[in-house]
């Protein structure tokens, strides 16, 4: 978003004045982003609890070979495929012994706080890009200067994601920049 309006700046026109609005303009909506994106982390882990909830009295109110089609869709694919009949049979057994379940789903302090992280995560991705802006007098040299910060935020993105799901940091790295780049253009090509 950052991007977006720092590429909107005119370099031949503008001035403090437009830098500085151009800054809180970013800052306001990567914040008012962040927010939307806290709300939505909520609802998401909500309707994840609300469908364990559900899960677990159809598992406990079902007949039997009911209980154990839904313990088994509950469960991830490969490990629903290596469980007999009679090991579903236990699971289900086991939770008939729980306590009676909430009637509704609560978020938990660990919920909210998570909310909090994405708001704040989403927010101060602004400052790196805002900050060429900030100490650099003349429009075009904090232009580039943000434009290759934000580059190397996407390429730093990209590593770590490949991290986490097994593939070749340099190539994801790598990729994540050039989709970054193609995303920027599209959404100044449409008016954002």
């Amino acid at each position: 978003m950052t991007l977006t309006f720092t590429g909107t700046l005119s370099v031949v026109d503008a001035g403090r004045d437009d830098v500085r609005a151009m800054l809180i303009g970013a800052l306001g909506c990567n914040l008012a982003w962040g927010i939307i994106d806290g709300i939505i982390h909520l609802m998401d882990r909500h309707s994840e609890l609300s469908g364990n909830l559900l899960a677990l009295r159809e598992a406990r109110n079902a007949d039997a070979a009911t209980a154990r089609a839904r313990i088994a869709d509950a469960l991830p694919p490969v490990v629903a495929s290596v469980l007999q009949d009679a090991e579903l049979e236990t699971i289900r057994q086991r939770l008939s012994t729980l306590p009676e379940p909430p009637r509704h789903a609560r978020l938990a302090r660990r919920d909210w706080l998570g909310a909090l992280g994405v708001c704040l995560l989403v927010f101060t991705t602004t400052f790196p890009l805002a900050v060429p802006f900030l100490f650099m007098q003349h429009l075009v040299p904090a232009m580039r200067v943000s434009n290759a910060v934000a580059l190397v935020l996407l390429f730093l993105t990209g590593v770590v994601y490949a991290r986490s799901v097994n593939r070749p940091a340099w190539r994801v790295g790598t990729w994540m920049v050039i989709l970054g780049c193609v995303l920027v253009a599209l959404t100044i090509a449409l008016g954002g």
